[in-house]
């Protein structure tokens, strides 16, 4: 796995081109459902998804999320608070009722139709962050709106996932969905004051003599607080952003941010890995015409929330349009969301073949935009022009 990564991603670099989609396709090439189906070898020359690329993957997430919250305080989120909540807002309610009819018209059912709904809702912080850092975007001023709009999604997010898992899960039972949501707003609540409060217990934990020791605290503090929050039903993703804007808030911020950059690539390279391996493409040639719908319907959808998110900011026609290019990319909650259809199947609420298709179409759906997106981030600069010959500039020395 390693080795492969490696290879693709010197070949990403060599030409110039995000590493996120070379991952991805090499580790649908690498497969049971490519290389396994060959002949040659007896069919065994694939990778398979172990527990530890399984893991991996999971902790990828959490890395990128974490590094996410070290890039956007508690003090900067509270003071532009109105925007975010603007910004993320129009978000939601262009995207999330146009992904509830697509589910409709597909399925023809309310709890399927939830489930479209999230997985065209919601942007992919991990891979949008990763791109943000590549590009070096990242200090740039469409990162604020960006970030924003993604801290919303997460948190909204968060409590789709508690009230959705509870009702798949609990055969649909409301009580049981409005326990889960109860123990999930309140998890929060609790990072949320951890924030808020915990700076100097953060400033002795990481005031470390040794390297090791820094990396070993922080990353024991981020992984424990992330377990804990899938243990009751919360996204590690949303878990591990919070454990990040209170270390943002440290004096060791930039110092963690030397030492674990290194770890989170290597995490981040085996999630988008994991996303192509685990993509079977006959499954998801089945569901083309139902991905292709999505993809041409949701597609400007983002970009008109995500320009119009831009500009609740107050950037420039340049700026907004860069930010309505990244909001595009979709990924790891969408795949979460989809394992909720397997096990909806394997419950009893959703019927075996549906759960399949909503699982393929998820898988399709996330890796066509994933590639979208972080081309459309990567050439830029057309659809910036583009923009500004329409929309006019609005930018001041730009």
């Amino acid at each position: 796995m390693f080795a492969a990564i490696a290879v693709v991603g010197w070949l990403a670099d060599r030409l110039g081109q995000s590493v996120i989609p070379f991952y991805i396709v090499v580790g649908m090439v690498a497969s049971e459902y490519v290389f396994g189906r060959l002949s040659f070898a007896g069919g065994d020359l694939y990778i398979a998804e172990t527990e530890f690329i399984e893991l991996g993957a999971e902790l990828g997430i959490v890395f990128l999320l974490f590094f996410l919250g070290l890039e956007f305080n508690l003090d900067r989120l509270l003071a532009r608070r109105r925007e975010i909540s603007t910004a993320g807002t129009i978000d939601a309610v262009v995207n999330l009722p146009i992904g509830f009819a697509l589910g409709w018209l597909f399925f023809g059912s309310v709890l399927p139709a939830v489930l479209v709904a999230g997985i065209v809702y919601i942007s992919s912080s991990a891979i949008i962050t990763k791109s943000l850092l590549d590009l070096g975007w990242i200090a740039n001023d469409e990162a604020e709106p960006i970030l924003g709009t993604l801290v919303y999604e997460d948190l909204l997010i968060a409590g789709y996932l508690a009230v959705t898992t509870a009702v798949v899960l609990g055969g649909g039972d409301i009580r049981a969905a409005a326990g889960a949501v109860g123990v999930g707003l309140a998890f929060i609540g609790l990072l949320f004051v951890g924030v808020q409060f915990g700076t100097p217990v953060l400033e002795r934990l990481l005031a470390a003599d040794t390297n090791e020791s820094v990396v070993l605290r922080t990353v024991g503090l981020t992984v424990a607080v992330a377990g804990i929050a899938l243990s009751l039903g919360v996204s590690e993703a949303v878990a591990a952003f919070f454990v990040g804007m209170a270390v943002s808030s440290t004096t060791h911020v930039t110092h963690i941010e030397e030492l674990l950059e290194p770890l989170r690539d290597a995490f981040a390279a085996v999630f988008f890995f994991w996303i192509g391996l685990v993509t079977d493409p006959l499954a998801v040639a089945g569901v083309a015409a139902l991905i292709a719908a999505a993809v041409v319907v949701t597609t400007p959808t983002k970009l008109l929330s995500g320009f119009l998110g831009g500009r609740a900011f107050d950037l420039t026609v340049r700026r907004s349009t860069r930010t309505a290019l990244a909001m595009t990319t979709r990924g790891e909650f969408s795949l979460i969301i989809a394992t909720l259809a397997v096990s909806g199947a394997a419950n009893g609420t959703i019927p075996q073949p549906v759960a399949d298709r909503i699982s393929a179409f998820a898988v399709g759906y996330v890796l066509v935009m994933a590639v979208v997106g972080t081309t459309l981030m990567g050439y830029a600069g057309p659809f910036e022009r583009l923009a500004e010959r329409f929309l006019g500039t609005n930018a001041t020395g730009e």
